[in-house]
């Protein structure tokens, strides 16, 4: 033990408590820092995936974006580290399995995780000098936020522009209708509190931000005494108070920091507000507006009021037999419920949100009829008592579930506790919700207690706002004339000496942008803290089934798949696919129809679903193999039953209800639509790669722009009742082909529940005696392809595509090497620094075998799609230092090595096995990753990157259609 502790606790923090969740298995331990009054929340874990997270309350009052362009501005280097970019370098010279920094409503912080300790040091030191004595250079201010600029930086004679990576990232994320409803929305319902701006920026607000607002809000908010740390790992908390008091905290005395912290003040009686959302110009506007209601409700951090409004929320949305969902989805005033339907309770208040899109002005008063209808019936006639075990069983085990596919689990749960931390509540008392669940189990008997709730919390709750947001095709052109009329303005009164400190500014963020820092002073892990190999969850074979089983540590759940060969299908068989794997799991089933198979999945089950995985054989992108993935979970008391459910899907899924197909294939429309903002580069990217092998062409066509001009179609077209007949039999006979087709199991469970699981499952399919009948192939697919997709967007998403190779072809490492090597060198400097784009990038994707550039929300087209090209030629002509090589594939080793959840590694070891990716096949690639060289990083360039056989894809929006047209891209209406 270290002198000068005492029970173990560091002398600098004083320990608050410790308590063990038995379902997490973590114990939770709170620290209060002596000094500054800082708090630390540590979960002690067994995992070696430990976690890193500081938090610091920041409360905007105006919509600026003030704490968004400074958690972007802060990581541009500290008194440390005083290099230009320390977060974006630690990138590449660590192994972390997570980086990042968030910006919410009420806080702003900094996580990263990582298995390696020396790397978990390197970045907290990093992390602890950017977050508590940033440089805060004004050029990286109007590099990060926004700056003026001649359209050309060095002619004052060019018209005057906007430009900075946060001002572009909020126009493309202000282009989506869902973000303009929810701030709309959340700027009435909150009218005096932080909660009324956007905390994000509104890119009309962020450019009347100046560099002195940004560094008093700095002071102001970024101090320990303003501070929430939470770590999760094995590490214990004294190591961590250690480095935390020696980095950063011994410096500091307490702060007394006045925050406006308070409740929104209450309204009297409902508002009604009606605003435009920008559409294309000529685009149609009916069926295109949404009604919404919100109602403010309790504290979130109060855990018995969070209980309620989560069980509230459950009672009314969770799912198509909930009363309000189903009469959400099964009216004629609009197309499908609002994508804000549910509960939001990361503020200090939390808000219920309902409401239809797919409507049309003026139908406000038939969609509140409609809600305030389902909530009198409801606490008319109560629910059910099997309804809400149903409901709390899902709280159990989403408790339990042990996720982090996306993100670490560890960071999943650190973001559980962030809100009761920065609000005033307990943490851990929301981690543990075992007890709290068996208070409710008890209060759920009494027959009026939900009733109470609804008519407490929303019949009877004056503050409340209808909102409609309605379509406008001539606000965009109004809005973008009116900031080059002032830009003009502006211009026109600049005086020369004016002039040239703007081209003066522009000149030198251009040299700063290039400068070449010493990043020798950044501490780094190098090829020998790479392990070898990583262990693969070992697989086991079932005798009498056809089964694969592995024993994982799901702290009590259980995990199965059906896993069926995709049988010989016609090209509109095909493109049905994704629809059908949509409806089969939301349809009735034998005697059931689809509203109680609805509640017995919610009873029995963590919810079903249904996939598809295809992909090219190791050795040939054009052989491609594809299945067909029923998938369920459940805890595993229920797993017998999960089996049974599995089964009936299977056997006994109907598409006879065509009422329930109408409303699904709107909601698949209407989900697809919006994706284009948040995805539009990951479209992009499948667009240029549509022609480069048949698994790129699929994915274009069953989950790209392709697919969303499909449904559209498909939607208008179901107008006509025999359309929607012939749609519910070709999906039905689509059903009885894959029922049909020779099945394997996929069983996932904790030891002990195991032999269990699949005695249920042999108990369920007694014999499979399938044929395995014949495969399924797809032609070859080989062509050039150069478009332009024209959409409603503020900003741009450009792609470039290269036919390469599948992923056992020697020079499959190289090429994704190649990718992290582009992006560092080159790209990230001249698309995201110099270029204003929220990113760009490039990657090698061995599995359809293309190379692929891509930007998003990206103010530039041309000039980006040339950046791609001067990348490779800045790639055989520069000198390259060996440190940016070994970075690079210190970048694609931390990306194979990624850690998954329990049940994750175990699906994905099965997948891998599915498609002959042998355990021999990843050592040897590995192996060439590590082996790879900086003349192999240019000799596979200029073998398969050749720009004239180059496909490109640009999302952009219509005014650009003549710029689109002039590069010689095809045009394609979305």
């Amino acid at each position: 033990m270290t002198a000068g502790s005492e029970n173990g606790v560091h002398p600098a923090f004083e320990k608050v408590r410790s308590h063990r969740i038995a379902t997490l298995n973590i114990v939770v331990e709170e620290y209060r820092h002596r000094k500054t009054g800082a708090r630390h929340l540590h979960m002690a874990s067994d995992s070696d995936e430990n976690v890193f997270f500081v938090a610091l309350r920041t409360f905007p009052m105006d919509s600026t974006g003030v704490a968004h362009i400074l958690e972007h501005t802060a990581l541009c280097g500290s008194e440390k580290y005083p290099v230009r970019d320390p977060f974006f370098m630690m990138i590449r010279r660590s192994l972390n399995t997570f980086m990042n920094a968030f910006t919410s409503s009420d806080w702003t912080a900094y996580p990263f995780a990582s298995k390696n300790r020396k790397d978990f040091d390197n970045l907290l030191s990093v992390y602890l000098d950017s977050v508590f004595f940033s440089k805060l250079d004004p050029l990286d201010f109007a590099q990060e936020g926004h700056r003026l600029e001649f359209e050309t930086p060095d002619d004052p004679s060019t018209p005057l522009v906007y430009r900075g990576v946060v001002y572009n990232e909020m126009k493309g994320a202000m282009s989506s209708a869902t973000s303009q409803l929810w701030q709309t929305l959340s700027s009435h319902l909150f009218p005096t509190t932080t909660y009324h701006y956007n905390s994000g920026g509104d890119p009309d607000e962020i450019v009347e931000l100046d560099y002195d607002d940004l560094v008093s809000f700095y002071r102001h908010h970024y101090h320990p005494s303003n501070a929430f740390f939470a770590t999760f790992g094995n590490i214990p908390a004294f190591e961590h108070h250690q480095k935390f008091e020696e980095l950063a905290l011994s410096r500091f005395e307490h702060l007394d920091i006045e925050l406006p912290v308070r409740d929104e003040k209450r309204m009297f009686s409902p508002v009604r507000v009606e605003q435009a959302y920008a559409v294309s110009e000529g685009e149609d506007t009916e069926g295109k507006t949404h009604v919404v209601m919100g109602w403010l409700l309790g504290h979130s951090f109060d855990l018995q009021e969070n209980l309620e409004n989560q069980l509230l929320a459950s009672v009314l949305l969770e799912n198509s037999a909930s009363p309000l969902m189903r009469a959400l989805e099964t009216n004629d005033i609009g197309h499908a419920p609002s994508p804000l339907c549910g509960l939001e309770d990361s503020n200090r208040e939390m808000t219920f949100v309902c409401g239809i899109e797919g409507t049309e002005p003026g139908r406000h008063g038939d969609v509140e009829a409609l809600i305030e209808g389902v909530l009198e019936q409801v606490a008319e006639e109560g629910v059910s008592q099997e309804r809400l075990e149903a409901i709390l069983h899902q709280l159990e085990l989403h408790q339990r579930e042990i996720s982090g596919d996306g993100m670490p689990y560890g960071l999943q749960l650190i973001m559980e506790a962030i809100s009761p931390m920065v609000h005033g509540g307990d943490p851990v008392a929301l981690l543990d919700l075992e007890p709290v669940l068996v208070e409710m189990r008890e209060k759920i008997k009494d027959p009026v207690y939900i009733p109470d709730l609804i008519r407490r919390k929303l019949l009877d709750n004056p503050h409340r706002v209808t909102l409609t947001l309605r379509p406008d095709d001539q606000i965009e052109s109004r809005r973008q004339a009116a900031i080059r009329a002032a830009l003009e303005r502006r211009k026109q009164a600049l005086s020369d000496e004016e002039a040239r400190r703007i081209v003066e500014r522009a000149q030198a963020l251009e040299a700063r942008q290039t400068r070449k820092d010493d990043d020798s002073i950044l501490p780094k892990v190098d090829l020998t803290d790479v392990p070898l190999k990583m262990p693969e969850p070992e697989a086991r074979y079932s005798g009498e089934l056809p089964a694969t089983l592995y024993a994982q540590g799901t702290n009590g759940l259980v995990y199965e798949q059906i896993v069926v060969p995709l049988p010989p299908m016609d090209r509109d068989e095909l493109l049905l696919l994704p629809l059908y794997t949509t409806c089969v799991t939301e349809v009735g089933c034998g005697e059931l129809d689809y509203l109680a198979m609805q509640d017995r999945i919610s009873a029995e089950s963590g919810g079903l679903s249904a996939s598809i995985s295809a992909r090219g054989s190791v050795d040939d992108v054009q052989d491609l193999s594809g299945y067909l993935i029923y998938s369920g979970k459940a805890l595993a008391r229920n797993r017998d039953a999960l089996s049974k459910l599995l089964h009936d899907l299977v056997q006994g899924a109907r598409f006879d209800e065509q009422g329930r197909i109408r409303e699904l294939i709107a909601q698949i429309r209407s989900r697809r639509e919006q994706s284009v903002t948040g995805s539009g580069h990951a479209l992009a990217m499948a667009a240029a790669s549509q022609g480069l092998s048949p698994g790129a062409w699929l994915s274009f066509q069953l989950g790209g722009l392709e697919a969303i001009r499909g449904i559209k179609a498909l939607d208008d077209a179901l107008d006509d009742p025999r359309e929607l007949e012939r749609l519910c039999q070709r999906l039905a006979d689509l059903h009885g082909r894959m029922r049909q087709q020779q099945r394997q199991f996929l069983a996932i469970a904790e030891e002990e529940q195991l032999e269990s699981l699949v005695a249920g499952i042999r108990k369920c399919w007694p014999s499979s005696e399938q044929s395995e009948g014949e495969r399924w192939q797809v032609e070859p697919v080989n062509y050039q392809s150069r478009q332009a997709w024209l959409t409603s967007t503020q900003v741009n998403f450009c792609a470039k595509a290269y036919s390469t190779v599948p992923v056992d072809h020697p020079d499959a490492a190289a090429l994704t090497v190649l990718g992290g090597f582009l992006r560092n060198g080159f790209l990230h400097r001249a698309i995201r620094e110099k270029g204003g784009a929220y990113g760009g990038g490039a990657g090698q994707d061995s599995v359809n075998g293309s190379f692929r550039f891509f930007s998003y929300r990206d103010p530039r087209l041309a000039e980006t799609l040339d950046d791609f090209d001067h990348a490779l030629e800045w790639l055989q002509t520069a000198d390259h230092d060996p440190q940016a090589l070994e970075e690079s594939i210190l970048g694609v080793i931390g990306g194979l090595d990624k850690p998954r959840s329990p049940s994750g590694e175990a699906r994905h070891a099965f997948q891998n096995r599915l498609f002959g990716r042998t355990p021999e096949q990843q050592a040897r690639f590995r192996q060439r990753v590590l082996e790879t060289t900086i003349d192999d990083l240019r000799r596979v360039a200029k073998t398969w990157l050749v720009p004239e056989k180059a496909s490109t894809a640009v999302i952009t929006s219509p005014d650009q259609r003549a710029k689109a047209e002039s590069l010689g891209l095809a045009i394609e209406e979305l």
